[in-house]
């Protein structure tokens, strides 16, 4: 197995500072489309126009995770999960099929929360259900984007999505996490891997065989 290496200057004197800019400058040149979208899902999905969950950052330090709705509220008040695709509209569905239902994250990235690279933040639950291998992808900050979205995003399994996620945390880089943003702006504009086979949203993680 590889051994883990220390961040070079990259993530440790250069990362922080170019994602606060970089997610400023995404904030001041899409306000109009921030904008609408909020109107939007304030028109066709009421209020709360966001969608706020507790997630787990860098070394499990939990903070408050920013997305426009795409669902409608749940029943009686309680979320189950089997209940999603009904939760689901039409209009939810494109949101995130073109990913604007997660800009809301860019004020994530601006409060230090996240990074534009790295990680996905997922539930707090899956803590528990991690391997030592897997619970690796805690050592950074999660991201906006990272190396299993452009990998599958949803339509690969768990497994593969944590092992492509430790390899970003080995692998650090300026040059990389550009060619993920880039490669990012791709998937997104072909729309590929936004559901996780035939569930509206991807499957929940219980753990993989091998703890």
């Amino acid at each position: 197995m590889e051994k883990h290496k220390p961040y070079g200057p990259c993530e440790r004197f250069v990362k922080r500072p170019q994602d606060f800019l970089c997610a400023l400058l995404a904030v001041i040149v899409l306000s109009p489309v921030l904008l609408i979208v909020a109107i939007l899902v304030r028109i066709k999905l009421g209020a709360p126009v966001l969608f706020t969950q507790d997630r787990p950052g860098k070394n499990g330090r939990i903070f408050k995770l920013y997305k426009f709705r795409t669902m409608l509220p749940p029943k009686d008040g309680v979320i189950d999960p089997a209940q999603d695709a009904a939760r689901l509209t039409p209009f939810g569905k494109r949101l995130r099929s073109t990913s604007l239902d997660e800009l809301p994250e860019l004020f994530n990235i601006l409060k230090g929360d996240m990074a534009v690279v790295g990680p996905r933040p997922l539930l707090v639950r899956y803590l528990d259900r991690y391997n030592e291998h897997q619970a690796r992808r805690h050592e950074v900050r999660p991201g906006f984007t990272g190396l299993a979205q452009v990998n599958g995003r949803n339509a690969i399994s768990w497994e593969e999505k944590f092992d492509w996620d430790v390899k970003y945390v080995d692998r650090i880089t300026f040059l990389g996490d550009w060619k993920i943003i880039f490669q990012t702006i791709g998937t997104v504009l072909k729309r590929e891997g936004i559901s996780g086979g035939e569930t509206a949203t991807m499957t929940e993680f219980m753990g993989s065989a091998e703890k």
